[in-house]
């Protein structure tokens, strides 16, 4: 993928523990373009890459003058929120250019616009472009408390009333997804970005309400993480009858990619569905946000990039 170099010229902390960071053309070349919902792979000094949402504030993302981030430092960062944390004006990065795998729907259907935390940075573009086409939409921004609240006031100046703020602390506990999701109109779109706890119980109220998986869409953003009592097992590749042992923090793909198997992936969360397998023996242990209960249940496919195996071995239509 083609990939372009960018200098950072301005660094803010609008909330605790999260930075924005500004990037232009660091060869004074036209940006390209991209749509509400997207992403960038930032590349890292060890050169590993990390996705990191767009976010615009201005309608601009067709022809944009600046890129702007919004980035929480992770307590356990695997080193690209670190890295994002630590630069300053003059530094230049490295970055794929621009990709989407949260797209808005065509048409003009109306949204709903859930974000939890920082996963609000892609749903920011998204509620410019939904205002500037004139299209019916509601914005609901969940917080842990005030002290975590990035860019609410900007969202409040552009988008008043359509604009909902919840602080858990406030409010005795977590946003109240069935009511939002039963008050929405039965046509609408949903669009949930933030911790995988927020998305499994959104779409799990969705489903119940009636919103075909068409109309239900999300974005992850929590890294993988291991569980305690993780425990390697075997993987046989149908179509050689190779077999590859996946030990405890790694994936499939890592493990797969580094013995040379040319293999179809993205986002690495469970939550773009891109790498998405057919099961053809074993019980696969699912950590994704992708596959449907049923899915899940009939053990026939899974997320190579984030699940494992409750079997002794899986063997993969591969």
């Amino acid at each position: 993928m083609a990939s372009i170099e960018l200098r950072v010229v301005r660094v803010e902390s609008p909330a605790e523990r999260i930075r924005s960071v500004v990037l232009v053309p660091a060869n004074g070349a036209a940006l390209p373009g991209y749509t509400a919902g997207a992403h960038m792979e930032i590349h890292l000094p060890d050169g590993a890459t990390r996705p990191y949402s767009l976010i615009d504030f201005d309608g601009d993302c067709a022809a944009p003058a600046a890129y702007r981030f919004g980035v929480r430092l992770e307590e356990e960062s695997r080193g690209g929120s670190r890295f994002m944390h630590g630069l300053k004006e003059g530094d230049t990065v490295t970055a794929d250019v621009p990709k989407n795998d949260f797209p808005l729907a065509d048409g003009d259907a109306p949204a709903v616009l859930i974000a939890g935390g920082i996963g609000v940075t892609p749903i920011i573009s998204m509620a410019t472009a939904l205002k500037d086409a004139g299209r019916n939409y509601a914005l609901h921004y969940a917080m842990r408390d005030r002290s975590a609240a990035a860019f609410t006031d900007r969202l409040d100046e552009i988008h008043g009333e359509r604009l909902s703020l919840h602080f858990d602390d406030e409010a005795g506990g977590p946003l109240d997804l069935k009511a939002i999701i039963g008050a929405a109109d039965p046509n609408a779109h949903l669009y949930v970005c933030g911790p995988k706890p927020m998305i499994e119980a959104a779409r799990q109220v969705a489903e119940a309400a009636g919103f075909p998986n068409d109309r239900i869409h999300f974005e992850l953003f929590d890294a993988p993480a291991d569980q305690e009592g993780d425990t390697a097992f075997e993987v046989e590749v149908a179509s050689t009858g190779k077999v590859y042992t996946i030990p405890p923090g790694k994936s499939i793909i890592d493990v797969l990619e580094e013995a040379g198997e040319d293999l179809i992936y993205d986002c690495q969360r469970g939550d773009c569905g891109i790498c998405q397998t057919d099961v053809l023996e074993g019980e696969p242990d699912h950590r994704d946000v992708v596959l449907s209960d049923a899915e899940r249940a009939s053990g026939k496919v899974m997320q190579i990039c984030v699940s494992r195996a409750k079997s002794a071995r899986l063997k993969l239509d591969l």
